[in-house]
């Protein structure tokens, strides 16, 4: 009989082949929860927390990328404001960040300065 020798072959106790296993599989279980888990749920909790803090007045960042400023709250829902006269209601959960204050003066300029662009006539056109 094959099978004979092939089973006489094997590692006499199974309790050392479970163990190497735990040794082997150990490591990776926490390095995979320090590298991907860890971090992961740090970032969920942090979102969470700032999309509980909102106020009226912030300048937010959606997850498409517009830009806009809180001016009210619905039930699961905010309304932005993203250009004058222009208001638009997200989810809470679509806004994907705060704006800095730098970021946010360097915007109102721009915003200005398009303004007065748009307004003032175009000088040399007839």
């Amino acid at each position: 009989m094959l099978v004979l020798p092939i089973l006489l072959a094997a590692e006499p106790s199974g309790a050392q082949g479970l163990t190497s296993f735990i040794l082997l599989l150990g490591p990776l279980i926490l390095i995979w929860y320090l590298l991907i888990i860890r971090p992961q749920s740090r970032q969920r909790r942090k979102t969470q927390e700032m999309l509980a803090t909102l106020k009226t007045g912030d300048r937010v960042v959606t997850n498409g990328g517009i830009l806009g400023t809180i001016v009210g709250f619905g039930n699961n829902t905010v309304q932005l404001q993203i250009a004058n006269q222009v208001k638009i209601e997200v989810v809470r959960s679509a806004i994907s960040g705060l704006q800095s204050e730098e970021t946010s003066a360097a915007a109102k300029r721009a915003e200005a300065a398009t303004a007065r662009e748009v307004s003032a006539p175009a000088k040399g056109r007839k």
